[in-house]
């Protein structure tokens, strides 16, 4: 089953957050096949000011993270097509525009879920589903 990540699974990874967090995105990380994974192009510059400003790291090692990132999964560009779709949602369902843009191209690369903490869980949306991975029960299509 493909699923995008969002920023906070990769924040909380990074270790940002606390160490609870930490764990419980590296251990979803590794229940998922390297190869089901999608990261939304807007999600790593997400990424990059979160470790830049929240939590202080230096430039150069933040822009590292990054690409060890990129190294790993594949990565989703936004396109208009995504954009339109975004704002769709935001319209249609009171989305915040970057968070509909990481939902529309999950959607668009055929996600079945987008790992998220930051939307209601079990929105679905063209085929895909958001999931909380931080959640007290876990969603039936938790991997």
């Amino acid at each position: 089953m493909r699923a995008a990540l969002d920023t906070n699974v990769l924040a909380y990874a990074e270790g940002v957050g606390d160490a609870d967090r930490q764990k419980q995105s590296l251990d979803l990380l590794e229940r998922v096949p390297d190869s089901d994974v999608v990261l939304p192009a807007q999600t790593l510059g997400e990424l990059f000011r979160v470790l830049t400003g929240k939590q202080g790291r230096p430039r150069p090692d933040a822009r590292n993270a990054i690409l060890q990132w990129t190294d790993a999964y594949a990565v989703a560009d936004s396109t208009w097509w995504s954009f339109q779709s975004a704002f769709d949602l935001c319209t249609d369902h009171g989305l915040q525009v970057w968070d509909a843009l990481i939902l529309s191209v999950a959607a668009d690369n055929h996600c079945r879920i987008l790992l998220s903490e930051d939307f209601h869980e079990g929105f679905t949306w063209r085929g895909t589903t958001v999931v909380n991975p931080y959640a007290d029960s876990p969603h039936s299509l938790m991997p």
